[in-house]
């Protein structure tokens, strides 16, 4: 097996890919069971986080970790726990991520620096968003505010059902669990948008461990500094080979929108639990209401890679 390459108490930009090309992340909650996990995991084995970022069927994480066991303990962590949420909430086996995962260190503030911009402007890339800290899932406004994306919260001014949502939370945080899906599917029920907004922003303030200092520090200390080089920079990792397979990926989003309504569904995940000729019937369904290509609708629907369109895909 080929060395892993690390440096200790360097910057190393890990990315992952879904086990068999297929979407990793379709709902909100699916992002929160993986942030949490991550953030549990990097306490666990003493790995210091400086930047995030899950993206539809890939994920980057810009890390410190004091040897490359540590590094792949997290990393498999990751892998393994959630591997098992999505597989109990969506009755399919095995693991959601392409093994192993890739790493590369970056050495020195240029290298470090040019790695952290292209970690949070993924999204923008992907026409998710046009700056990076407007989309949640970079973490960026976090080093900024801790509810972001939603009102202040003031306990004693929310509802019941709201009151309810922040002690279980605070249940499973303390007890060292990560939030799964039954939890936030039960705490939620009930909740308005905007209250689902802040507990959003509550559960991300409280599992956080980015250590935006460090993160920071490769921009003079400045959040205003890090901003500025995110909204005016467009970096690129060239000992990575991304492949980006569209214009856009807000045609996930539109997919999930379109099962829903005309399916039917009461959550996103039900159809993946369905036999590959019913998912194969929604194919025809969602390549003529999106935008999407081909082998994006295929990733979606968690279908053969080898039933897209040859030569679809393009160099990032």
């Amino acid at each position: 097996m080929k060395k892993r390459p690390f440096l200790k108490g360097v910057l190393n930009h890990c990315y992952q890919r879904s086990a068999n090309g297929g979407l990793l992340f379709y709902s909100q909650s699916d992002y929160l069971v993986w942030f949490t996990i991550v953030c549990l995991a990097a306490t666990r084995h003493r790995v210091k986080i400086l930047a995030l970022c899950p993206m539809p069927d890939h994920t980057h994480l810009s890390v410190i970790a004091d040897s490359v066991r540590d590094l792949s303990s997290f990393m498999g962590d990751i892998n393994r726990s959630f591997s098992h949420e999505q597989n109990k909430l969506c009755h399919t086996k095995g693991s959601w991520f392409k093994t192993p995962f890739g790493s590369v260190p970056k050495k020195g503030a240029k290298f470090g620096r040019s790695n952290l911009l292209y970690v949070g402007n993924n999204p923008v890339e992907r026409k998710l968003a046009s700056y990076a800290d407007e989309y949640r899932w970079t973490f960026v406004a976090y080093a900024h505010s801790d509810h972001p994306f939603s009102d202040k919260l003031i306990i004693r001014n929310c509802s019941w059902h709201m009151r309810n949502a922040i002690r279980e939370v605070r249940a499973q945080y303390r007890s060292g669990k990560p939030m799964n899906h039954c939890v936030l599917k039960r705490i939620t029920r009930m909740l308005a948008e905007s209250e689902k907004r802040q507990l959003i922003d509550y559960i991300v303030s409280t599992y956080n461990v980015i250590s935006y200092d460090d993160t920071l520090s490769y921009f003079d200390g400045s959040y205003g500094h890090f901003l500025t080089a995110l909204h005016s920079t467009t970096t690129r990792e060239y000992d990575m080979k991304e492949t980006f397979v569209g214009v856009s990926d807000r045609c996930y989003a539109q997919m999930t929108r379109i099962l829903l309504v005309e399916k039917g569904l009461e959550d996103i995940h039900d159809f993946l639990a369905w036999p590959e000729k019913e998912r194969k019937e929604l194919y025809n369904l969602l390549l003529q209401k999106t935008g999407a290509l081909p082998s994006q609708v295929n990733k979606f629907l968690h279908l053969p890679i080898e039933s897209a369109m040859a030569g679809m895909t393009t160099k990032r």
